[in-house]
């Protein structure tokens, strides 16, 4: 079983919401949908599960071209972020109204009902209807009820962004166990990197509507295909500064970086390099050997660590210090870059180096 995209595009009223992409899922993956907000994760997923019909392209599943094949007549699941329960029936009732629909009765829905049901934390709220619960028990609720169905199929738009903390870390440690098991192709769509890195398989980086990178979500975190890729999976954003290679040196504003190591296979040419918050440190190393004078413009303390948000040359860069540092908007601070941290990529935005280990 799967699920394959041939250039496949959509355009609605001139406007572009998904460029032409291939790619093909496989049956029991796990399949992560990366991207900011409006970079094309929802239009996608109505893609995969037949709500939109392509302009461009054909869609195929389990061999079969299901290119404008309504959602009715295939075997999928969806719930996105903006979930819709029935505000007539009670819980029990709302997860099993697909069983319903399928002909399931008696003790194997009952069954069915009550795993989904304990796996979500919602077992004691069944005899209460939508209105009666919170909107996290509501959205657990829409999940059930997708997930009930066992399709073949199982597409999540941000599905646990309404959901406590401690309630989203379990159930992404249970929703990838519960696939792989299943056989079903799982879709989740995420605008938040660290959510993709927990729950692991492959990675769809999405940029204004373009697929920028489909690989293993962890190479794709330490070897990103290109400029875009990178920015897509960098949450505080990846740190920018323009170089250019001339011999043994890199020459970037004022500063003089050796091209030591895998740097120096690059040729001479005009570069970016990418570098994240936690290559910039307030303390100088024997790695860490370039000096950087930068002026403070922000500090947000989250507790054990604190962003310290910096303007460079006219860049605005962002590092990641261990501990509380409260520093005055204006100040003048070194700080200190490693270079051999650094994503290198070339004119036309590939990746031309990646750092030995990220």
């Amino acid at each position: 079983m799967t699920l394959r995209f041939e250039a496949v595009g959509r355009t609605v009223d001139g406007n572009t919401h998904i460029h032409a992409t291939s790619f093909e899922l496989q049956r029991g993956s796990l399949n992560v949908l990366l991207g900011a907000t409006l970079s094309g994760k929802t239009s996608l997923i109505r893609l995969m599960a037949g709500q939109d019909a392509p302009t461009t392209g054909r869609v195929h599943f389990d061999g079969s071209d299901v290119t404008g094949a309504p959602v009715r007549k295939r075997n999928v699941a969806v719930v996105f972020q903006q979930f819709v329960n029935y505000p007539t029936l009670n819980g029990f009732e709302n997860i099993a109204s697909p069983l319903r629909a399928a002909g399931v009765r008696g003790e194997p829905l009952r069954q069915r009902v009550s795993e989904v049901a304990k796996l979500l934390r919602i077992d004691a709220l069944l005899e209460r209807k939508p209105h009666e619960l919170s909107g996290g028990q509501q959205q657990r609720l829409a999940i059930a009820r997708a997930l009930v169905k066992r399709a073949e199929l199982v597409l999540l738009d941000e599905p646990l962004a309404n959901l406590d903390y401690k309630l989203r870390e379990e159930l992404r440690a249970e929703l990838p166990k519960m696939f792989s098991s299943s056989g079903a192709i799982l879709v989740y769509a995420t605008t938040e990197p660290l959510e993709a890195l927990a729950l692991g398989g492959d990675t769809l980086a999405l940029d204004q509507g373009r697929v920028v990178q489909f690989a293993p979500t962890t190479q794709v975190y330490r070897v990103p295909a290109n400029l875009r890729a990178a920015q897509v999976f960098s949450d505080p954003p990846l740190n920018l500064l323009p170089a250019r290679k001339e011999g043994a040196q890199f020459y970037a504003a004022g500063l003089t970086i050796p091209a030591a190591d895998a740097l120096a296979d690059c040729p001479d040419g005009d570069y970016v390099f990418g570098f994240r918050p936690n290559h910039l440190s307030l303390a100088g190393t024997p790695s860490a050997s370039v000096k950087i004078d930068v002026t403070v413009a922000l500090t947000e303390i989250t507790g054990s660590e604190s962003y310290i948000h910096v303007d460079f040359e006219g860049a605005r860069w962002i590092a990641l210090a261990h501990g509380i540092h409260s520093l005055a908007r204006g100040a003048r601070l070194p700080v200190y870059l490693d270079p051999s941290q650094l994503f290198i990529f070339d004119a036309a935005g590939a990746l031309a180096s990646a750092p030995r280990r990220s």
